[in-house]
């Protein structure tokens, strides 16, 4: 089997665990449970952290999903804090500025709701042990008096910095003397700290309905941005019921629909039916399945998955184990699917975190603000980059995820939870557009088939298929494999390593209940434990 060499171990620990991707973070949500908070105090506090030391990937100008065990209760609780399009965005308001076949992915237009803050308040007030102002506290501590950058995060700000030089306020803030900040560099970010000294006083409100929210409106109202004070006050988290399939003895959990979890579940049911055990790990015939399997899952989730409160989802035809036996008889074993359709008709930047603590709450959770900062709009004096989420809407009035206003659009962030005997197994998730259902799969097939640990199931090679069909496959798979899969049809193109996203995972030993937990070696991250 080819091999990523990482050269991590698995991280080992007896009572509670954080896995992010920047140790900065990981050491909040751990001190976070070494003061007496649970697991949602500690991803609370790890997710605020790293909108101060990634703040190309997430922050509080972008959106929130969770899956939530709470242990004393034995239940799971799914909270959707993803926002929607404002009140005035439309298909006709974008197609007269401009836009004729799609969303831009730049300025106010993809700008919706930031849904993260309002999420935070849910968990914390549900579920949670610390106040905002203590969890935010790291946070704070890090925007205020600065951190060094690390590698991968430094190279990010490089790629990202066209778009940064593109806003005034963007440069002012994540610039530093108009260059990206390099590796060991200290970044400061006051403007962002002094935001989040505002939430640690005065709670949620302040972004909704008080000084951020009048920041936010003024700000667009100012330079032609749709997004208004109302269009903030008008917005809600909600808490829904996780949707499953089984995968042997395994059952795996996501978020439903607006976003794409259902991808993930939709291609274990395809190859459930497949005897991938029997192939060699990263074979071309095993990333050939996985491959047909993850192209007729996706073209499910594109034809039918939008906002269930808009539009009727077709969740149960998705998941049914027989409508994966039909979608399975379509794969071919030497030739590649060109472009799949869906089997019936209906009426690239983030942060992942895992946490468990020591009663075993687990917390799986993902922020984003989808490309590299967002729609690259910072408001200025709040240091909020605001995201691109509205990206995802359609411009076809006939497409069930069309931009309508007060509409939450397709989502990629999921979160992900894997159980055993009706008891958590699992806290995973990998980062990354539309990589992540591929990653989830890729990551759990990894450890229930071929026996992985965290660490090594998140550092094997990946495949992803690419939204024109073709399939990129990581360096370290071999010439052979690629001239066999090749040989099926599949158009083999070369990605970079940030584009097989970047995951996190936290295992519950079913045997010795303590923790193994792995981060991938794609990202600055790691687990940490005591």
């Amino acid at each position: 089997m080819s091999d990523f060499p990482s050269r991590r171990s698995t991280v080992r620990a007896p009572n509670g665990m954080v896995a992010t991707s920047q140790t900065l973070a990981s050491v909040a949500g751990l001190r976070m449970l070494l003061d007496g908070g649970n697991a949602i105090d500690a991803a609370i506090a790890a997710a605020a952290t790293l909108n101060v030391v990634e703040p190309m990937s997430t922050g509080i100008g972008g959106d929130m999903f969770a899956l939530i065990w709470i242990a004393r209760e034995q239940k799971l609780y799914a909270l959707n804090g993803s926002g929607r399009a404002p009140a005035a965005l439309n298909i006709r308001e974008v197609k007269m500025r401009g836009a004729a076949e799609e969303m831009p992915m730049l300025g106010w237009l993809p700008v919706t709701v930031p849904g993260a803050v309002d999420g935070w308040a849910q968990m914390l007030n549900r579920f949670g042990t610390k106040s905002f102002a203590e969890v935010l506290a790291p946070a704070i501590g890090y925007a205020e008096n600065g951190f060094p950058v690390t590698e991968l995060i430094a190279d990010s700000f490089a790629r990202t910095q066209p778009k940064l030089d593109m806003h005034p306020e963007a440069a002012r803030v994540y610039l530093l003397r108009e260059e990206p900040p390099h590796v060991g560099q200290i970044l400061k970010q006051p403007d962002l700290a002094n935001t989040f000294r505002t939430l640690a006083r005065e709670g949620r409100d302040a972004f909704y309905q008080g000084a951020i929210a009048n920041e936010i409106a003024l700000y667009a109202y100012r330079i032609g941005g749709l997004i208004t004070k109302q269009d903030l006050m008008d917005h809600e988290s909600t808490w829904d019921e996780p949707i499953a399939t089984t995968y042997k003895d395994v059952t795996l959990y996501e978020c439903p629909p607006n976003g794409q979890g259902i991808v993930a579940l939709n291609a274990l049911n395809i190859l459930e039916g497949v005897d991938l055990i029997e192939m060699e790990h990263n074979s071309a015939e095993y990333v050939h399945y996985l491959a047909e399997a993850l192209k007729l899952a996706f073209a499910d989730a594109f034809a039918h998955v939008a906002d269930p409160s808009v539009v009727s989802v077709p969740t149960e035809k998705m998941l049914s184990k027989a409508y994966a036996a039909e979608r399975r008889a379509r794969i071919d074993p030497h030739n590649a699917i060109k472009f799949p359709r869906t089997g019936f008709t209906s009426g690239d930047d983030t942060i992942y975190l895992s946490v468990i603590d020591k009663e075993r709450n687990c917390v799986s959770f993902i922020n984003s603000l989808y490309e590299g900062f967002g729609s690259g709009i910072v408001v200025p004096g709040t240091g909020i980059c605001l995201q691109n989420r509205g990206a995802n809407f359609s411009l076809d009035p006939n497409s069930p995820n069309a931009l309508a206003p007060r509409k939450r659009p397709y989502h990629t962030i999921i979160p992900a939870m894997a159980f055993r005997n009706g008891k958590p197994w699992l806290a995973f998730g990998v980062m990354g557009g539309f990589m992540q259902p591929q990653g989830h799969v890729q990551v759990l097939l990894n450890m229930t088939d071929f026996k992985m640990s965290p660490q090594r199931a998140l550092d094997a090679p990946r495949m992803r298929v690419l939204g024109n069909g073709a399939l990129a496959l990581e360096d370290a798979f071999d010439d052979d494999t690629r001239m066999a899969l090749s040989k099926r049809g599949h158009r083999i193109v070369n990605a970079t390593r940030g584009e097989f996203g970047g995951g996190q995972i936290v295992e519950i030993d079913s045997e010795t209940g303590a923790l193994a937990a792995g981060s991938d070696p794609r990202k600055d991250g790691s687990a940490v434990g005591y």
